[in-house]
């Protein structure tokens, strides 16, 4: 399926995409009560409110796709910190303690994190112009 791996960079990068757009909503939600949310949480609670600025800040890294990796990487441990604390000890099945999109987003960022941020990411822009500017130096005279 040649055509499949084409696109497998562009598609890598719309899942990292929707995955960094929709952590970033639950971030907004729970910081501002933006997009329905009911309640905002209050400023420096544990854990919260510094779950909900991972999923702000670091979530928005992952969208535009810069220090994409390194940003997944603390998604994906603050969604498994998530599950094993809040949900896991209400039951261990993610269906029965309301873990499911905790679950799913701790393996999607780890998907992130090792696949890398695709080809429409700020840092793929960054690794390229660096690779330019690195094959447009001369190179040094040897004796």
């Amino acid at each position: 399926m040649r055509f499949l791996e084409q696109g497998k960079e562009y598609v890598v990068s719309l899942y990292r995409i929707v995955i960094g757009l929709l952590f970033v909503s639950h971030g907004a939600g729970t910081l501002f009560g933006a997009f329905g949310a009911k309640q905002a949480a209050a400023f420096g609670a544990w854990p919260g409110w510094w779950a909900a600025a991972i999923q702000l800040v670091a979530g928005g890294l992952v969208l535009v796709g810069l220090f994409t990796r390194v940003a997944a990487l603390l998604c994906s441990g603050s969604m498994a910190y998530a599950y094993f604390t809040v949900h896991m000890p209400k039951s261990l099945f993610p269906i029965l303690n309301g873990g499911e999109a905790s679950v799913q987003f701790c393996w999607a960022f780890l998907l992130v994190a090792f696949l890398g941020p695709g080809i429409w990411s700020i840092d793929h822009v960054l690794r390229r112009s660096a690779a330019v500017r690195v094959s447009a130096d001369p190179q040094p005279a040897t004796r």
